[in-house]
């Protein structure tokens, strides 16, 4: 250890992060030396060629893992094209720790121009009111303190993105003697906040006295054993189960009791599910404020009302990602991963590690020549897939209406991308995909067309780095979420509704998507346009994802045939 970015490069490896995603930049030069030479590329290096893609793959790796991966970003102009990222991240609750770097903060010591461009005084206030924890350590010995501090605050929940920033000089500052580094042990995020026994009984009685009760679930780990205990719980009860399309998967949506499909906004049936509930138990319920208004309207809430969740702990005056406030009867800032088992056991209920196995898809999928509706697309996937392990790390906003995706597994689907934005898909299908490398579970990452275009040049790291991954693209040309929109303004205006397309449209000239992601390295079909079509593609990608490759199929759909028809 000779240097302070040696320093830093120890911590990294003492912290066990397994991968580090970044855009090389001059402003940590000491620190990328140190990872080459001092660490032999242990953890290895994952070269991007955008910093939202980096912070992307470390938040799509977290997804799967539950443990934040690595960033590294150069000075301000690279933190700018993050911001993004963070922002999904905070949305989505998801532990990254993110490395970046400033020129030196003595001025004296700043090259001409280009160190005075890419230094800044306070570069983490592009990103505070979105990200868990932020420094700007002044030595070396602060920095691995600050490191560790990231790394704990990044994993207690409610999880989120922490970013240190490195001085230049300090990185180029030799050591007169090595940094003792911290014992990890001790500094570990500590124990998630559990039940008290009243907490139990208070929940107890509630359920005692409750003739229809509904369980509300938001987000959750990927751990198996949780995903049990829910559905143990609510087969107790006799509880309705209403699940969150925007989060990962939480209950099997094939279960007889889960309400309809997961939303993304509570609609028909869940409403009614939800109107007629005499007790509902939200876990960590993403927005039961809004699902309760739309049931009730500005009126009063009738249910009896159980709002579990730790969100409270990281909510601020700059977003509103809080969404609305809910009534609650009972309150209670703590892990319902930890409420649920204890609320078995003052059930009685007896332990189940296995569940009833479920009927596999069918594969009656009409072989229609003409153009492809999203049923028909959902529907050719799932028979494609069946019998096949794997994880979808998004599916494309409103595809849950109608289409008859099932998740049977908490890794099945790993939910929206937080912050509800476009681009960081391909990004986040990566990550998942690194997380699940050698897992024997296949990585799909369904996404929109405006949503690859933005993010398509993620896939060259794919490529580069073997990380095997089928991306699927259900190409509508259009923004369509925003045609949706624009019918409805055009409705309540009235004005022509058949003008809604003017302005949203990616066509004429329509990008080759297959193209780009051959000209990565990955291979690439399309644009398919019939079902037949689609489902050689499919099993052709499907095999060569197995065999460690990345694949890519551009599907023409029309998101309006099956209203239509």
């Amino acid at each position: 250890m000779q240097w302070g970015s040696d320093a830093v490069a120890a911590v990294i490896r003492e912290l066990g992060f397994e991968y580090i995603a970044l855009v090389p930049g001059s402003s940590f030069a000491g620190l990328h030396d140190s990872l080459v030479n001092y660490l032999a590329q242990d953890p290895p290096l994952l070269v991007c060629l955008h910093e939202e893609h980096a912070v992307g793959i470390a938040h799509g790796y977290a997804r799967v893992t539950g443990k934040p991966m690595l960033a590294i970003l150069h000075s301000n102009v690279g933190l700018m094209h993050a911001t993004m990222a963070f922002f999904s991240a905070w949305c989505d609750r998801m532990p990254v720790v993110v490395i970046g770097a400033n020129g030196p903060l003595d001025a004296r010591q700043r090259r001409p121009w280009i160190d005075w461009i890419h230094s800044a005084r306070d570069p983490a206030a592009m990103i505070r009111s979105y990200t868990k924890w932020d420094d700007m350590p002044m030595s070396v010995e602060a920095a691995v303190d600050s490191m560790m501090r990231a790394t704990q605050l990044a994993c207690t929940p409610p999880m989120g993105a922490a970013y240190v920033v490195l001085d230049m000089a300090d990185q180029d500052r030799e050591l007169a003697a090595p940094v003792a580094l911290p014992d990890k042990r001790r500094l570990a995020p500590p124990e998630l906040p559990g039940p008290t026994p009243a907490d139990v009984e208070r929940v107890h009685a509630f359920v005692r006295a409750a003739e229809r009760p509904l369980l509300v679930i938001g987000r959750c780990s990927r751990d198996l054993d949780a995903w049990n205990a829910r559905i143990a719980l609510a087969e107790a009860l006799n509880a309705r189960v209403i699940t969150d399309f925007k989060v990962g998967a939480s209950f099997p949506t094939d279960h007889p009791l889960h309400v309809g499909l997961p939303a993304v906004r509570a609609m028909g049936e869940q409403l009614e599910v939800v109107r007629s509930a005499d007790l509902i138990i939200s876990l960590e319920s993403v927005d039961l404020g809004g699902m309760l208004k739309r049931a009730f309207g500005t009126g009063s809430v009738p249910p009896r009302i159980v709002n579990v969740s730790l969100d409270r702990y990281v909510t601020n005056g700059w977003s509103f990602d809080h969404q609305a406030q809910p009534p609650a009867d009972l309150d209670l800032p703590l892990a319902h991963e930890l409420l649920v088992p204890a609320l078995l056991q003052a059930l009685q209920v007896p332990d189940r590690t296995t569940r009833p196995a479920h009927a596999v898809v069918s594969d009656a999928v009409g072989l229609d020549a003409g153009p492809i509706g999203l049923a028909a697309f959902a529907a050719a996937l799932e028979a494609e897939l069946a019998g096949i392990e794997h994880s979808y790390s998004r599916l494309p906003l409103g595809y849950n209406e109608g289409a008859p995706f099932v998740f049977r597994h908490p890794l099945d689907y790993l939910g929206g991308d937080g912050g509800a934005g476009v681009g960081i898909g391909p990004s986040l299908a990566i990550g998942a995909a690194l997380a699940l490398r050698g897992s024997g579970r296949l990585a799909v990452g369904v996404l929109g067309d405006g949503d690859y275009l933005m993010g398509v040049q993620a896939i060259w790291t794919a490529v580069k780095y073997e990380i095997p991954v089928l991306i699927v693209i259900c190409n509508n040309r259009c923004y369509y979420n925003d045609v949706v929109a624009g019918e409805a303004m055009a409705i309540r205006r009235k004005r022509p509704v058949e003008n809604k397309w003017a302005g949203q449209m990616i066509d004429e000239p329509a990008p080759d998507l297959a193209a780009l992601a051959r000209a990565q390295g990955a291979e690439g079909i399309g644009p398919v346009t019939d079902i037949p079509s689609l489902r050689d593609a499919l099993r052709q990608g499907i095999c060569s994802v197995q065999e460690g490759k990345v694949f890519v199929i551009d599907v023409v759909v029309d998101p309006e045939l099956d209203k239509r028809r």
